[in-house]
């Protein structure tokens, strides 16, 4: 299928009759649209924000809800301090919200990348890019990899930044890309220009049920995360848990020597074997339990039950067929020796879990990562505030390192999944030093204002700006 075709399962919108509905709207097509401009005094970074599609829950939703409003973190109602200058979507769909919102807050939509980022003009004319390339009708490789364009929307963002002189701070959603040289050359890239470049999950940002925070340098023996997603696009979740809490150990992250995956009656098999520590599983899913149950003043939540952990579990029907059905492990190996695992246990896409044994404790130290009361929406108030702080200090918030070691493991994952093999990552071993970080994750305070009674928007509607 073609990148850029439409969304066929929501309505065959092409992108000509897209552009037709927002000329006969009234508003001007983006190549003939003057540029954008803001009042300079303000000195507000000016951003471009470039997605794949743009729906309800939709991650380019779920980010831009929080750059047009205000938004909640620890509490606090924060105005976004940049601006979206302007939009480009690779797809369009029945439902699709782009053009909505482009008149509403008056956001030129153009029809190219190099467009939206020189916002009509000949020159770039943003102080950051914001790519968003989740969701969407994209086709999946012989390996079951989703093949989502981030590298194209990259490279096409970067030739108007070289041919400018001037690179911008740039954010990509989720991992880099579905294959591990592609996303080696983005990072060399940003760093040969001395690009800021972040990229990663959610997640690791959300509040933690109960608390963990690890001593300086801790050495850490093992280590499990835990999901309940699909293969590729949850394990890179779950795998962003483990690398945000395990590359703060003592000596730093070393990088990852071997992968594998191990699934049916291999996983069963490991399970039995002891593999990975069943008593650490046991305490990240016990993690889980007491959030659900002790998670005041906040409102109870109601999740899947746990169930009987000693078979396989079913999941939903994915796009890929391919993809497995039941209970599976990643199996890491890392530089140093650290022994990590990721599972995947059940079919609880809010599931995110995480335990670990440190070296002379007997007690696993656990937590569950909480998502809030409207589910994964609600992970996206920290990571925006994050990508932001990237765009108005220009400094990464946290190392991209860590998301280009996990981009490859998901990457090994799959041709594992491919060949039944274990693979060997010696171009993995990447090692890198993380600075404190904890200041951008929720701590909770926001759930006391948000509830499960409050009413969750449908339609695109950011929180009104603080005055």
């Amino acid at each position: 299928m073609n990148a850029r075709q439409s969304e066929p399962q929501r309505g065959n919108w092409t992108r000509r009759t897209f552009a037709q509905s927002l000329a006969l709207g009234g508003v001007m097509l983006p190549s003939m649209a003057q540029p954008h401009t803001i009042d300079s005094a303000a000195k507000r970074p000016r951003v471009a924000a470039i997605f794949t599609v743009f729906r309800f829950r939709s991650h380019a939703y779920n980010i831009l809800e929080n750059f047009l409003g205000a938004y909640y973190l620890n509490g606090t109602l924060h105005n976004p301090p940049v601006d979206i200058v302007s939009f480009y979507a690779d797809q369009f769909s029945a439902g699709d919200m782009t053009l909505e919102t482009s008149k509403r807050f008056g956001i030129p939509l153009y029809d190219t990348v190099g467009a939206a980022l020189r916002c009509g003009g000949s020159e770039l004319a943003v102080d950051g890019v914001l790519c968003i390339g989740e969701h969407g009708i994209y086709p999946y490789d012989k390996l079951g990899r989703h093949l989502y364009p981030r590298k194209r929307l990259f490279d096409e963002s970067v030739a108007v930044m070289k041919a400018s002189g001037r690179y911008v701070p740039y954010f990509n959603d989720k991992h880099l890309s579905y294959r591990w040289d592609e996303a080696k050359e983005m990072y060399d890239t940003a760093r040969s220009n001395q690009m800021p470049l972040m990229a990663g999950s959610s997640v690791p940002l959300a509040q933690r049920i109960p608390p963990l925070d690890l001593p300086p340098a801790a050495d850490i023996e093992e280590a499990v995360s835990i999901h309940g997603g699909g293969l590729e696009s949850y394990d890179f979740h779950a795998l962003e848990i483990l690398q945000s809490i395990v590359e703060s150990r003592r000596g730093g992250e070393t990088g990852i020597t071997d992968v594998e995956l191990l699934t049916g009656e291999r996983f069963q098999q490991a399970q039995r074997e002891g593999r990975w520590s069943a008593d650490l599983a046991a305490a990240a899913l016990q993690a889980e339990r007491e959030m659900n149950v002790k998670r005041q003043p906040f409102p109870q939540v109601p999740r899947k039950p746990l169930g009987d952990r000693r078979q396989p579990r079913p999941i939903q029907s994915s796009p890929d067929p391919r993809r497995p059905s039941g209970d599976y492990a990643i199996s890491l190996r890392y530089s140093d020796g650290l022994k990590a695992t990721v599972l995947r246990l059940g079919s609880d896409g809010n599931r995110w879990n995480f335990a670990c044994r440190l070296r002379g404790e007997k007690k696993p130290r656990a937590t569950a990562f909480f998502n809030g009361p409207w589910g994964n929406r609600g992970l996206f108030q920290a990571l925006s505030h994050s990508i932001q702080q990237l765009f108005v200090t220009r400094r990464e918030p946290y190392p991209v390192e860590r998301t280009l070691l996990t981009t490859g493991v998901v990457d090994a994952v799959m041709h594992a999944y491919d060949t039944g093999q274990p693979i060997r990552t010696k171009h993995l071993e990447l090692a890198y030093q993380t600075p404190p970080w904890s200041h951008l994750r929720e701590q909770g305070a926001t759930w006391k204002t948000v509830t499960v009674d409050t009413p969750q928007p449908t339609r695109f509607a950011p929180r009104p700006l603080v005055r």
